[in-house]
């Protein structure tokens, strides 16, 4: 059984910063990709960020140069860094893990206030 615990959101004044963090554990394959998403109240989850286990990342344009992905393989770990926050990066934030099933963690609330 796969799982995602995901800590490090809050509140935080625009401009401000935060780290999340995911830590999975179970039986995971070795080559797979960890990923944050986002959900706003009366909006669909869309993408954040994404690195693959070898090294390659992806970003939301809308968040490109603000927030830096990294990754501990030998942790099965994933963070984001999120710089510059801005209040429409308020949302709960999903920790996502993907090889061949997909798995999601619980969701962290992240709110810039104004």
């Amino acid at each position: 059984q796969v799982q995602l615990v995901e800590s490090g959101g809050g509140l935080v004044q625009a401009g401000g910063s935060l780290r999340l963090s995911c830590a999975a554990s179970g039986s995971i394959g070795s080559i797979n990709v960890m990923g944050w998403y986002r959900q706003a109240p009366g909006k669909q989850r869309e993408l954040v960020a994404t690195i693959h286990s070898g090294g390659g990342t992806n970003y939301a344009y809308s968040v490109k140069d603000r927030f830096t992905i990294s990754r501990d393989n030998a942790k099965n770990t994933v963070y984001l860094q999120m710089n510059s926050l801005k209040p429409e990066d308020t949302a709960v934030y999903y920790c996502n893990l993907h090889w061949g099933p997909t798995y999601w963690g619980q969701g962290t609330q992240v709110t810039v206030s104004s």
